[in-house]
């Protein structure tokens, strides 16, 4: 018989040696393999006798044993190792950027909103805000709306139940514009006010120039002796600026919506070709957004005396603008999140819109 701890000490040496899983695999069946050293030990106890037998069975097994969890070890350290050497192969420096290029990019109604503020800004506007979640009274009954009016089916809006109510005309809407912000503007401040009301809209609609979700703007003036005339010239003032051109041709066409009294809708001249729309001199005529002299019953509701004081009303798609401004010809790119689009149509973060420094020209898209 092989002597046991010359063996032992054999076997394990072989094992710590192993650099690798291959030769620890190798040590491994030089010792326990069917062909093994201590495997043949064991097929060799059947010659001895019953009292050697049992003592030489005692040894081999613990002998086996320490064998067994030398292995385990070292294969474990092996392990360990190669998963190690392979991370450090694939180690990535997430620290750095990819590409020598700033990634992040300014959403074009993100833009938008910053030019349109800039510009009411310099004609000292305020910005005025409100709830998405509208009751019935500021999104339509205080807007000289009935309660037939067609905007106010439910093909048109989204209504919320009133859990405290079981009739129809206490529940609550997702607004379907901004112009409840100029209702709560009354409520909250006398005049003169001059604000803009720019923020989330929604309406039941969904097609190349409609979405469920969009952004508007509106912007309400009132004091006392405001007219049309104030209302045109602003308007002019604005679509100048915001297109960046000296002059533009503008119409107001008679129009009507039930919260003012006369109602127009303003067009811009163009120039429309198969592939091209050029905003400016032109034979043809775009319509840009809708305006009017507030309607009494409306200044009524807000709190305010129509016989002391009167005001002018407009609202405009900022997305609408978007699309004009950048050439962008569906409305439902604008929430797909395609970092694709975005970067194509995006703007520097840097890219701040300011009359003095600039609108859209100041830092460059990435367009």
């Amino acid at each position: 018989m092989e002597d046991l701890e010359s063996l032992k000490a054999e076997v394990l040496a072989a094992i710590a040696a192993a650099q690798d899983l291959k030769a620890w695999d190798d040590a491994r069946v030089a010792a326990l393999g069917k062909k093994g050293r201590v495997t043949e030990l064991m097929k060799g106890m059947g010659a001895l006798p019953v009292e050697q037998k049992i003592e030489m069975g005692k040894k081999l097994n613990v002998l086996k044993s320490e064998i067994e969890a030398a292995l385990e070890n070292r294969r474990n350290e092996l392990a360990e190792k190669e998963l190690n050497e392979k991370l450090a192969r694939e180690t990535i420096d997430v620290t750095l950027p990819v590409r020598d290029e700033v990634q992040g990019r300014i959403h074009p109604v993100s833009k938008i909103y910053e030019e349109v503020v800039a510009i009411f800004g310099e004609m000292g506007f305020d910005v005025a805000e409100g709830p998405d979640i509208e009751d019935q009274f500021h999104n339509f009954n205080a807007l000289n709306m009935p309660a037939n009016h067609p905007a106010r089916q439910m093909q048109d809006t989204f209504y919320i139940p009133n859990r405290n109510s079981d009739d129809f005309d206490d529940s609550y809407v997702v607004r379907t514009h901004t112009s409840p912000v100029q209702i709560r503007t009354m409520e909250s401040r006398r005049p003169p006010i001059r604000i803009i009301a720019p923020g989330r809209t929604y309406r039941s609609d969904y097609d190349a120039t409609h979405t469920p979700m969009f952004h508007q703007v509106e912007g309400l003036v009132i004091d006392k002796n405001i007219t049309m005339a104030h209302l045109k010239g602003c308007l002019y003032d604005f679509v100048k600026a915001f297109f960046e051109l000296d002059e533009i041709p503008v119409r107001y066409r008679p129009s009507y919506f039930p919260f003012t009294e006369p109602s127009a809708e303003m067009d811009i001249g163009c120039l429309k070709t198969k592939t091209e729309l050029k905003i400016g001199a032109g034979t043809d005529w775009l319509e840009i957004l809708g305006c009017g002299m507030v309607h009494p019953n409306v200044l009524r509701a807000g709190g305010i005396d129509p016989d002391e004081y009167q005001g002018f009303a407009f609202g405009v798609g900022i997305d609408r603008l978007a699309m004009l401004k950048y050439g962008i010809p569906d409305l439902r790119t604008f929430f797909e999140s395609d970092v694709r689009w975005l970067k194509h149509y995006g703007f520097t973060p840097l890219d701040f819109s300011s009359m003095t420094g600039g609108l859209s020209n100041n830092g460059g898209s990435a367009r």
